[in-house]
C-alpha cells in the first residue's frame, strides 16, 4: 500500500468526501466508448481501494469488539495496512488473526497487547522469532479505545522495523476506535430507548389495571358476554403493551391498542366518556415509536374527565399529509396552564403528572429530529389538542413483528 492510501484511511471524514470525488471522476471518464472505463490515476485507484477496504471493515466493527465481529474485520484491516499479519485482541486474548504465523506468535501477540493496555500507547519491537522461515520479524501494537478507556489492541507484523508501519498502524487503530465508539453509542441509544419504553409501561398504572379488572368483574353476573369480551380486550392490551421486543410498531397496531384501552376505560365511565376515531386507511402501515400514542390518549382521558360530571369527548384522528402521517388527539376537558405544560415538557412533572407527554416528546425528537416533537394547543378550561407528525419513511425505522 502507498503512504497516500494509508493516510486516507486515517481520516474518516476526508475519506468519505474523497470517495464521492473519485467515484464521480471514474464514472465520468469515458473515451468515446472504445477505450472503456478510465480507472483514473494510480493515486485515485489507491484511494478507491482504501475506501472500499475500509467500508468492508466498518460494519462488523460497529457491532462491537468480539470474536465474531473481529473475525470479519481483521482481513480487510490487514489489507488496509498491507502488512504480513494482523490480529485484534480484547486485552486478555487474541480475538482474530489474519495472515501466517498465528501458531507460534499467538501467545506473543497477547503479551504485547497486555503491555499496550497498561500504557495506552503504541509500541514497536522485534519479535525475536527463532523460525528462520518466518517473515514476522517486527511487531507494532496500537491501542483500541472507547468511552471507557482502552478496550483492546491491534497488532501488526512486518518483516523489518518501519516507521511507516508504526504510523499507519496507529492511524488505522484510531479509525477502528472511532467505529467502536460508534458501536458503544448505538448500544447506549438502544438502552435509552428500552428504558424509555419501560418508563411508559410503568405509566400504565396499577390503578388502571385494578379498575379494568373491577369493571370486568362488575359485568360477570349482569352481562357475562360483555365481561368475556372485556377480558379478551384486557389480555390483548397487556400482551401488546408489555411485549419484549421491538422499538417501533405500525400505526395500525398502536390504534388497535388504543381501541382496547378505550373499551376498558369506557366500561368504567360509561356514557361520561365518548371517543371518536377518524383514520385514513392509507396511513395504517406507517411505522412509529412503540407505545407512542397510548400515553397521549390516556392523558386526554385523565385530564378530560377531571371534575367533569358531564363527561368528556376525545377525538383521535390520523390523516395522510404527503410525506408524513399526522395524528391528533383532542379532548374538550379541563386543559392545562401553558406554563405548567412547558414545565412538563422540560421533564419537570408537577404532582407526578405528565410523564407520558415528556417521554413521548423526547422519543419523537430522538427518532425524527427536533422539528417532530409534540405540538400542543391548550389553555385552562380550553381542552387540549396534541399533534404528532410522523415521516412515512425514515432509515432505521421499521416495525417489528408483534
Amino acid at each position: 500500500m502507498s503512504g497516500i492510501a494509508l493516510a486516507a484511511a486515517g481520516a474518516a471524514g476526508a475519506v468519505l468526501l474523497a470517495a464521492g470525488v473519485v467515484l464521480g471522476r471514474l464514472t465520468a471518464r469515458r473515451d468515446g466508448g472504445s477505450a472503456g472505463l478510465d480507472l483514473g490515476t494510480p493515486v485515485e485507484r489507491a484511494t478507491f481501494h482504501t475506501l472500499h477496504t475500509a467500508s468492508l471493515a466498518a460494519p462488523p466493527l460497529r457491532a462491537g469488539l468480539a470474536g465474531e465481529t473481529a473475525g470479519r474485520a481483521v482481513g480487510p484491516l490487514r489489507s488496509l495496512l498491507g502488512t504480513e499479519s494482523l490480529c485484534l485482541t480484547d486485552g486478555s486474548a487474541v480475538l482474530a488473526w489474519d495472515g501466517p504465523g498465528e501458531g507460534h506468535h499467538h501467545e506473543e501477540a497477547a503479551g504485547l497487547a497486555a503491555a499496550t493496555l497498561e500504557t495506552g500507547r503504541s509500541r514497536s519491537a522485534p519479535t525475536g522469532c527463532a523460525d528462520p522461515g518466518c517473515a514476522l520479524r517486527w511487531a507494532v501494537t496500537a491501542p483500541l479505545t472507547g468511552e471507557e478507556g482502552v478496550l483492546g489492541a491491534l497488532v501488526a507484523y512486518g518483516p523489518r522495523e518501519s516507521a511507516v508501519l508504526v504510523r499507519a498502524a496507529t492511524e488505522v487503530a484510531r479509525w477502528v476506535s472511532v467505529q467502536l465508539e460508534l458501536s458503544e453509542l448505538d448500544r447506549s441509544r438502544t438502552r435509552m430507548a428500552e428504558a424509555e419504553i419501560r418508563a411508559l409501561r410503568a405509566q400504565i398504572s396499577p390503578h388502571f389495571i385494578f379498575n379494568s379488572l373491577a369493571a370486568i368483574a362488575s359485568f360477570v353476573r349482569t352481562d357475562p358476554e360483555r365481561a368475556r369480551d372485556l377480558l379478551l380486550e384486557f389480555a390483548d392490551f397487556t400482551r401488546y403493551s408489555f411485549r419484549r421486543h421491538g422499538e417501533f410498531a405500525q400505526l395500525a397496531d398502536e390504534l388497535r391498542a388504543i381501541e382496547q384501552y378505550v373499551a376498558l376505560t369506557g366500561a368504567r365511565f360509561g356514557d361520561r366518556l365518548k371517543v371518536t376515531l377518524r383514520v385514513a386507511p392509507e396511513v395504517l402501515p406507517v411505522a412509529l415509536p412503540f407505545l407512542c400514542l397510548q400515553p397521549l390518549v390516556e392523558n386526554a382521558v385523565k385530564h378530560g374527565l377531571t371534575d367533569r360530571e358531564r363527561g368528556c369527548r376525545v377525538v383521535i384522528a390520523a390523516r395522510d399529509a404527503g410525506a408524513e402521517a399526522v395524528v391528533t388527539v383532542e379532548d374538550d376537558g379541563a386543559g392545562m396552564d401553558p406554563e405548567r405544560l412547558r414545565a412538563v415538557l422540560r421533564g419537570e412533572h408537577p404532582g407526578g403528572s405528565g410523564i407520558g407527554l415528556s417521554n413521548v416528546d423526547e422519543r419523537l425528537r430522538q427518532v425524527y429530529g427536533a422539528e417532530h416533537g409534540l405540538v400542543i394547543e391548550t389553555g385552562v378550561g380550553a381542552g387540549m389538542k396534541v399533534t404528532v407528525r410522523i415521516p412515512k419513511y425514515r432509515p432505521g425505522v421499521h416495525p417489528s413483528a408483534p
